[in-house]
């Protein structure tokens, strides 16, 4: 007999009780309002795409001072406490971090790219784009769809934020966050749909 959802107690977590877990887990987790979402696993097409993006980005800024981390570097969101996980992320000049609670978040990213999953996109569209938004550092947010060809970009423009939307392989994506170009082909380097 299936369980009756509208009856069923729901579990909401502390923030102690999701530390403990981020401090004995290999995994990566999000804390999301008393609810604890882990963020490890995923399709090959969302590695594949992570590693992409990273590596590219990471090829171009790394002369200009800056730095590119992996999804493993939490991001501080003030709006959305604690911090995110994002796919990518880069800051040039010097990385500033918060300890909190023994896990070292960054506050300063310029740039933050989010691969989108089934699971997540909706969350990555709404919730954590404005949590990363209100990052004062914060100049474009990437959002990158594995299930067809379309790159989301979000770039800050004083206090108003525009969306541009690439489909076609052969588009030429301004950052202007680290002053580089990168092309759609690039981001889906090795990718195939069915």
């Amino acid at each position: 007999m299936a369980a009756n959802l509208k009856t069923e107690q729901r579990h909401y977590y502390t923030l102690q009780e999701y530390f403990a877990l981020e401090k004995v887990g290999d995994a990566r987790y999000e804390y999301w309002d008393g609810e604890i979402f882990c963020m490890s696993g995923g399709s090959r097409q969302h590695y594949r795409l992570s590693s992409n993006i990273h590596l590219r980005l990471g090829q171009r800024v790394e002369v200009k001072g800056c730095e590119t981390y992996t999804g493993e570097m939490p991001i501080k969101t003030p709006k959305l406490p604690p911090y995110r996980y994002p796919d990518a992320s880069v800051v040039c000049g010097e990385s500033q971090f918060e300890s909190i609670n023994g896990i070292d978040a960054l506050l300063n990213p310029l740039l933050i790219v989010e691969v989108l999953s089934p699971t997540t996109e909706t969350a990555d569209r709404q919730e954590k784009r404005m949590a990363y938004q209100a990052i004062e550092s914060l100049q474009e947010y990437l959002l990158i769809a594995q299930d067809k060809v379309e790159v989301t970009c979000y770039g800050r423009n004083g206090d108003l934020w525009f969306r541009e939307i690439f489909t076609e392989l052969s588009a030429q994506i301004s950052l202007a966050s680290i002053n580089e170009t990168i092309t759609v082909a690039e981001i889906y380097r090795g990718i195939k749909f069915s």
